[in-house]
């Protein structure tokens, strides 16, 4: 047995099965495409879904993948295992519907025993009990009886809820004695180390249904994968994922970063771990367009960079440092995955950013901890109990670590009890579980015209036309087929072919009609969708006559709305060029929407856009759309069209041929959906609004043609209102507003100034109220001042003329009472507690508050007795300073 690399490993498994009649596909994104039951991808098989199900048409029915993973539900247990891990490369080979198990079995055994010559002695296999096939098969190629074990349903049987479903067989490798529990039943499926499972192979080859019934698949398929770093830990020979050459480059990165040295110490291992294994995620994460932010999988990459972040505090590593880790992973995998290559600079700027903010979240996050401690001891200086709950809000809020707090509470004497916390951390993941539950959608996804067959397809014509005839093939009404539709049913309609664009890459779909052929009777179609098989599945109600299913007639789209948002798309792929130009190559889409009335661009940048720079954009655009260029669109090979130049957007799936849209010289990108003629019929382009949506990500809303006139005419409109009320003239506008700014400054100086003389009157007579109780001098008196930050200025202005004592003051309004007590540091000493204070007084008015010993306010719904709570302020004071 070779002792091969990461790399290397995974180029010999796929060129192995391209030597099978497999077409190699690169690795999917790990953003799902069109799939909601899954926030990232998780296994090879996750992106090829549509491929199983017969959704869609897979470009060749023998398929081999590594494909680039993510799973976070046992993140709290990377780092502290060998083996948990978030990000993980995944191998597979795939059949749809083309060869099974006589092929792939004996496949499995030539790749592990004659490709990468592992010891035959050392394969252990399992399958599932009744599975003959599998064990003659297995036996066949040579593996001894003993090194087969059958096993239950639990561990070797496949299946997800109702649809595609089958047995499986699990490839283990010996490791020998030394790792073993030392129990007789050790063996293949055992918890202990000795026997790694690296291979498993799935036999797709019954439909499960609603009644629990297993039906056999006219055409089984074959579903594999084999973990690409757990494979690479047999070949070396180390003991778990982070000593594999490739991690390990990364790890020992960490380390020199750090200046620790891996394995000297238990719990810094851990942190390096996490680190090594986390940065690797967040690289391929922003590979594929994540964003950090506050929900969905962007929730999850912050998640993950924070957790590296705090684990680089723990291990000594002051600033930013995650964004210069991010170079070695590129530098290990980018050969394989030449998008994280090739968007380097992104990623690595991303990242700066959000551990920069993180910085300044995790500091928010002591000065919470320590506000909290400071009132437990105010509150009940004898509670030495942090509460578990409080210590979940923190880490919930601010990602501040358990850990952490601990630690530091435990030095100020207070004690965490970890069940309070991990019974608030359970409960929020059971929510979370109960989310997913309730928003997942069935694996094997269904559209409702599925039970007409696979035959029930159609024909998209609506590139070259807008109006054609066509055979009704299906009608839903109510959620069920039906053979008609009447007047006032709302109706799903499948038709033989279709002009209608089906929502897709950010485009709406079309709205239209579909008329009968003597034009008796009217279905308006308000949306147009995909369903399985690129179905367009035709959204809209019966408002005239009725329908039946074979029936012949007549399509129209709505002319209008489909030429405004073709404007619109055409303008988009023209702003996305504008703005590499003008910011940087780094921009790349991030998400899009194109209606007939609007366009919606999102896009990575780190900053907001400055005026001058929308200002060149805009000018760019719109010097494309004078130049009357041609719009071309063709389709060809995908790699021709990158040879090109053409960029794909955000949310397309691209097969082997793609649609190219080109604008004259100007731009080329990846795109089905409808386009101009000509770049001039686009009229005006018009940026009317840019902002940001997430860390890194910006967003421009724009617009063209007679919207753009509509805008223009609004603005003028709103313009000439503004002009009237101020009694300007539309061109001397900005000067009239300018001499009523300064005309509103000089009248706020004014008044100011009478504040501070009415203040310091007000502070002569106040003077005068200034007594002595217990020594110490006090101030107690109703205030007349507008607000209560009026009453905090004088309080305060008064204790620095008093030099040494106690402001109490209380205002009284129509509904309400407020109150606020301040005190010097020589007073707060001899035993005055201001927070104490407020919070008796303020019964008395029927409210409540508090604050720290030298100052704190509260208000009350009594203000008719404020006199007697002022009364007993005195009272409080004396007793509390006579106690010293």
């Amino acid at each position: 047995m070779e002792a091969l690399g990461l790399n290397e490993i995974r180029e010999r498994y796929l060129s192995f099965f391209e030597s099978k009649g497999h077409l190699r596909l690169k690795s999917f994104s790990l953003v799902p495409h069109n799939d909601k039951s899954l926030l990232l991808i998780n296994s090879g098989m996750a992106p090829m879904k549509s491929f199983f199900t017969g959704d869609e048409i897979p470009p060749r029915k023998r398929v081999t993948t590594c494909q680039k993973c993510i799973r976070t539900p046992d993140i709290d247990n990377v780092g502290k295992t060998a083996r948990h891990g978030t990000f993980f490369e995944m191998m597979g080979n795939f059949s749809f519907g083309d060869y099974f198990k006589p092929e792939v079995i004996p496949w499995a055994w030539e790749f592990i025993t004659k490709d990468l010559k592992i010891d035959p002695e050392k394969i252990y296999v399992t399958i599932y009990l009744d599975d003959e096939q599998a064990h003659e098969l297995w036996r066949s190629v040579g593996v001894e009886e003993d090194h087969i074990k059958r096993l239950g349903k639990e561990d070797n049987f496949w299946e997800h809820g109702t649809g595609p479903c089958g047995p499986c067989s699990e490839i283990f490798y010996d490791r020998g004695e030394k790792y073993g529990c030392g129990k007789p039943t050790c063996g293949p499926g055992c918890d202990c180390d000795r026997y790694v499972e690296f291979w498993n192979l799935v036999f797709t080859q019954f439909d499960r249904v609603e009644n629990g019934d297993y039906l056999p698949l006219d055409h089984p398929n074959i579903d594999t994968g084999m973990g690409l770093e757990r494979m690479a830990t047999i070949m070396q020979g180390v003991d778990n994922i982070f000593e594999v050459d490739t991690i390990r480059h990364i790890l020992d990165y960490i380390c020199s970063l750090c200046g620790e040295h891996y394995g000297d110490d238990d719990q810094k291992d851990v942190s390096i771990r996490v680190i090594t294994d986390h940065i690797r995620s967040v690289t391929f994460m922003i590979g594929d367009g994540i964003m950090p932010s506050n929900e969905g999988r962007g929730y999850v990459l912050r998640r993950i960079l924070r957790r590296a972040a705090r684990h680089g505090r723990l291990l000594g590593i002051k600033g930013a440092f995650l964004y210069d880790v991010a170079k070695e992973v590129i530098a290990v995998s980018g050969d394989a995955y030449p998008e994280i290559k090739e968007k380097q600079e992104t990623i690595q700027k991303v990242i700066k950013i959000e551990e920069e903010r993180f910085d300044a979240t995790i500091d928010q996050g002591l000065n919470q901890l320590n506000a909290m401690m400071r009132a437990m001891k105010e509150e009940d200086p004898d509670n030495h109990i942090f509460s578990g709950e409080e210590a979940f809000k923190l880490y919930d809020t601010f990602g501040f670590p358990f850990d952490l707090t601990k630690e530091i509470v435990e030095e100020e004497g207070y004690t965490i009890p970890k069940e309070e916390f991990d019974d608030a951390m359970n409960a929020q993941r059971e929510r979370a579980r109960t989310a997913r539950a309730q928003n997942d959608t069935a694996v094997w996804a269904d559209d409702p015209f599925n039970p007409l067959g696979p035959d029930a397809v159609d024909t998209f014509v609506g590139y070259q036309k807008l109006k054609a005839d066509a055979e009704i093939i299906g009608l839903i009404v109510n959620d069920e087929l039906v053979q008609e539709a009447h007047q006032g049913d709302d109706v799903l309609v499948l038709l033989n072919q279709t002009p209608f664009y089906a929502q897709s890459g950010g485009q709406v779909g079309d709205t239209g009609r579909i008329e009968s052929e003597d034009g008796s009777s009217l279905i308006e179609v308000n949306d147009c969708r995909y369903g399985s098989l690129k179905r367009h599945i035709h959204y809209g109600k019966v408002v005239e006559g009725d329908f039946h299913v074979g029936q012949t007639i007549y399509t129209h789209v709505d002319e209008t709305k489909r030429y405004a948002t073709a404007r619109n798309h055409t303008a988009t792929h023209m702003l996305q060029k504008a703005l590499k130009m003008v910011l940087g190559d780094h921009v790349e889409q991030a998400g899009s929407f194109v209606s007939p009335t609007r366009l919606r661009f999102d896009f990575n940048h780190f900053q907001p856009m400055k005026a001058e720079e929308i200002k060149r954009v805009e000018e760019i655009v719109n010097q494309a759309i004078l130049k009357s260029m041609p719009v071309e669109t063709f389709e060809t090979e995908i790699d021709k069209a990158k040879e090109m130049g053409a960029m794909a957007l955000f949310g397309e799936k691209y097969g082997h041929i793609v649609r190219v849209v080109k604008v004259g010289d100007y731009s080329i990108e990846l795109c089905g959906g409808t386009h101009l003629q000509n770049s001039a019929q686009a009229g005006m382009f018009k940026i009317i609004g840019e902002n940001g949506v997430a860390a890194g990500i910006r967003r421009i809303e724009a617009t063209t043609g007679m919207n753009t006139y509509r805008w223009a005419e609004k603005v003028e409109g709103v313009n000439a209102k503004a002009s009237a009320m101020v009694k300007a003239a539309p061109d001397q506008l900005i000067d009239r507003l300018q001499e009523m700014e300064d005309q509103l400054k000089e009248k706020d100086r004014e008044i100011t100034s009478l504040k501070h003389q009415q203040a310091d009157s007000e502070a002569g007579e106040l003077l005068n109220k200034i007594h002595t109780v217990q020594g110490v001098k006090v101030l107690i008196a109703e205030v007349k001042v507008e607000d209560v930050n009026e009453m905090r200025e004088l309080s305060d202005m008064m204790k620095d003329r008093m030099g040494s004592g106690i402001v109490v003051f209380g205002k009284a309004d129509a509904d309400k009472a407020n109150l606020i007590a301040t005190a010097t540091k020589d007073v707060v000493k001899k035993g005055f507690h201001a927070g104490q204070l407020i919070k008796q007084i303020a019964k008395t008015v029927g409210g409540g508050g508090g604050g720290r010993p030298d100052m704190a306010q509260a208000g009350g719904k009594k203000p008719d007795a404020l006199d007697q709570a002022l009364v007993q302020a005195e009272d409080i004071i004396s007793e509390q300073i006579a106690e010293q």
